[in-house]
């Protein structure tokens, strides 16, 4: 009996000290892999799914409909470290993803990073609105979406 119980606490002493180094289930199992899922990405490399993500380095600002938006709205890739990813070369591209007043974006909404930054300098709104909300994508990474702002009337 003493033997049973002493295995029961060591496997559990075990497992504790593995969700301890790496990732767990909620029921407190380590998570291996299974299937063709390509296995857990740590640091960014390995099986599983790329993890870079994209965030708005420099958010957009209220504009005048029409008028380009300024600063240039800028988009950040960064690994899953945190760190920006300067080999990410595909291209990023900014939607429209709340549009409050119907508005038309317009100007080069697909931009290829360099050095893991994407600059959109032409981007502007025909439409007066409150809370536009634009949407950054590119494939094989998580997108963001920006801080609300207004286009006013001319």
């Amino acid at each position: 009996m003493l033997l049973i119980g002493m295995r029961r606490t060591l496997r559990s002493l075990l497992l504790v000290l593995a969700c301890a180094t790496s990732a767990c289930d909620s029921s407190g199992l380590p998570l291996v892999p299974r299937g063709n899922d390509g296995g857990l990405a740590i640091g960014g490399t390995g099986g599983g799914a790329r993890s870079d993500t994209l965030g708005f380095a420099v958010q957009p600002s209220s504009a005048t409909a029409r008028d380009i938006i300024t600063p240039p709205i800028q988009v950040i890739v960064r690994d899953s470290l945190g760190n920006v990813d300067t080999a990410f070369t595909a291209a990023i591209t900014i939607a429209i993803a709340v549009n409050p007043a119907g508005g038309l974006l317009s100007g080069t909404t697909s931009v290829a990073p360099v050095n893991g930054i994407a600059q959109f300098g032409d981007l502007s709104i025909d439409s007066p609105g409150t809370g536009y909300v634009l949407r950054a994508s590119a494939p094989g990474v998580a997108g963001a979406t920006s801080s609300p702002f207004d286009i006013l009337a001319p």
